[in-house]
């Protein structure tokens, strides 16, 4: 008996049509944010039956109870499925309502389980996240750096701390900067605000303005950045941020890729 749900559970069609499942399922969830039709119901139900009844086999297929929870896919199958079956209506409290919706979607995540390209790459991530930390804190080490340098070089002064002449010039620059939509007055104004920026020159999203900005306070007299520093600093960044560090993280998973590639096919052999 169980040989025989083992082979039923692991034979592609079933595979395939647990896929299409989550596939339609999914995409009902979707369309149940325009719409709200009991037929959508209906189908979500049939859905939710389906997957029980999958869980059921896996479950009867088991070499035993160990194995079947110490296997990960299992475990998240299995908490989607339950929650699921949670009614709704024993909440009071919208916002656990709205809770338990969201986390009804995470359903489209059985993806990964059912096409083996997904699943390899969901093992690459996972085998990645200890290189991924130390890639992330290694940013995170030049991202402060450089907004320390930001702060202490492109800090707009305040009223409070300038003579009349440079109070002058401020107030005139902080008229013309909000004409630039988007771009806040002082990006270096305080070290989130810095950080933010930086983060901001690293996607790419009008950083030059954020440089002319600068230039034209620096003309002005309102910071004492010259405008060769204030250059060299966003470049800089740009260059190291977006060619050096986010390569690093590349590679990184490439790597991994290369090892879980190379495990998968000592198994095979």
């Amino acid at each position: 008996m169980t040989t025989l749900v083992k082979k039923f559970v692991f034979h592609k069609a079933f595979e395939w049509f647990i896929a299409g499942v989550i596939i339609v399922n999914c995409a009902f969830i979707g369309i149940e944010t325009y719409l709200d039709n009991p037929l959508i119901l209906l189908i979500q139900n049939i859905a939710l039956s389906i997957f029980t009844i999958e869980i059921i086999l896996r479950w009867i297929a088991k070499e035993n109870i160990k194995n079947f929870f110490t296997d990960g896919w299992n475990l998240f199958d299995l908490s989607i499925v339950l929650i699921s079956f949670i009614p709704e209506h024993i909440f009071a409290d919208t916002s656990i309502i709205t809770s338990l919706r969201i986390l009804r979607v995470f359903r489209i995540f059985r993806l990964l389980r059912a096409f083996p390209e997904l699943k390899l790459m969901t093992l690459v991530l996972i085998r990645s996240l200890s290189t991924l930390f130390y890639n992330g804190l290694f940013f995170f080490i030049f991202m402060y750096l450089f907004a320390i340098i930001g702060i202490t070089l492109f800090k707009l002064p305040t009223i409070e701390t300038v003579d009349i002449i440079k109070e002058k010039a401020l107030t005139e620059y902080l008229n013309q900067v909000p004409n630039a939509p988007g771009i806040s007055p002082d990006p270096y104004g305080t070290l989130g605000e810095t950080m933010f920026t930086l983060f901001r020159i690293l996607t790419g999203e009008d950083w030059t303005d954020l440089r002319y900005n600068l230039v034209q306070a620096s003309k002005m007299n309102v910071i004492d950045a010259h405008e060769t520093i204030i250059t060299i600093y966003h470049v800089s960044w740009f260059i190291i941020a977006t060619f050096l560090l986010l390569n690093l993280l590349v590679g990184a998973i490439l790597n991994n890729y290369q090892i879980v590639m190379a495990e998968l096919k000592n198994k095979k052999e």
